[in-house]
C-alpha cells in the first residue's frame, strides 16, 4: 500500500467510528442533552460535527503518516498504532457513556484515560513523524476542552 491509500484508509475508518459514535449522540442530543445545565462556556451543538469532522480527519492522516514507516521502523510504528487503536475506542466509548447512558461521571472518569492515551499516542506519533505528531495536538486540546465541559455539566447536574 503507498503512503495516500494508507492516510485514506485511516481516515475511513476514523471517520466511520465518528459517525457510528454519532448516532448515540444524535437521538441524545434532542431529548436527553437539552435537559441538563450546561457551563458559559458550552459551544452550540451546531460545532460539535465539523470540529469532530476536522479532527477524525487529522487523527487519520496523523495514523497514516505513521503507518507509512511500518517498513523501516516496525516495532514502532507498531506500538504507536496500537495507542492510536486504543484511544480511538476510547473516544468512541465517551459517547455511549455520556449520551448512551446519560452517565457524565463515568464519562468524566474515562476521558480522563482517553486524554492519557491521546498523549501517549501523541508522544509515540511524534518521535516516527513530527508532523503526524503535530496533527494530534488540536485533538489534544479539544478533548481537555471536553473533559472540562463533562466535568462541569456533571457538577451541575449531580
Amino acid at each position: 500500500m503507498n503512503k495516500i491509500t494508507r492516510i485514506l484508509a485511516v481516515v475511513v475508518t476514523c471517520l466511520a467510528i465518528g459517525y457510528f459514535s454519532g448516532i448515540v449522540t444524535r437521538s441524545a442530543i434532542t431529548t436527553w442533552y437539552p435537559t441538563l445545565v450546561k457551563p458559559s462556556f458550552n459551544p452550540p451543538n451546531w460545532v460539535f460535527a465539523p470540529v469532530w469532522s476536522m479532527l477524525y480527519v487529522m487523527m487519520g492522516v496523523a495514523a497514516g503518516l505513521v503507518w507509512d514507516r511500518i517498513e523501516s521502523e516496525k516495532e514502532v510504528v507498531k506500538k504507536a498504532l496500537v495507542f492510536f487503536a486504543i484511544q480511538l475506542a476510547l473516544n468512541a466509548l465517551w459517547s455511549y457513556l455520556f449520551f448512551g447512558l446519560h452517565n457524565p461521571m463515568l464519562a468524566g472518569l474515562e476521558i480522563i484515560v482517553l486524554w492519557l492515551m491521546i498523549f501517549e499516542t501523541y508522544v509515540q506519533f511524534a518521535k516516527i513523524n513530527k508532523i503526524a505528531g503535530y496533527l494530534l495536538l488540536p485533538y489534544l486540546a479539544w478533548v481537555s476542552f471536553a473533559a472540562v465541559l463533562n466535568g462541569s455539566i456533571w457538577w451541575l447536574n449531580r
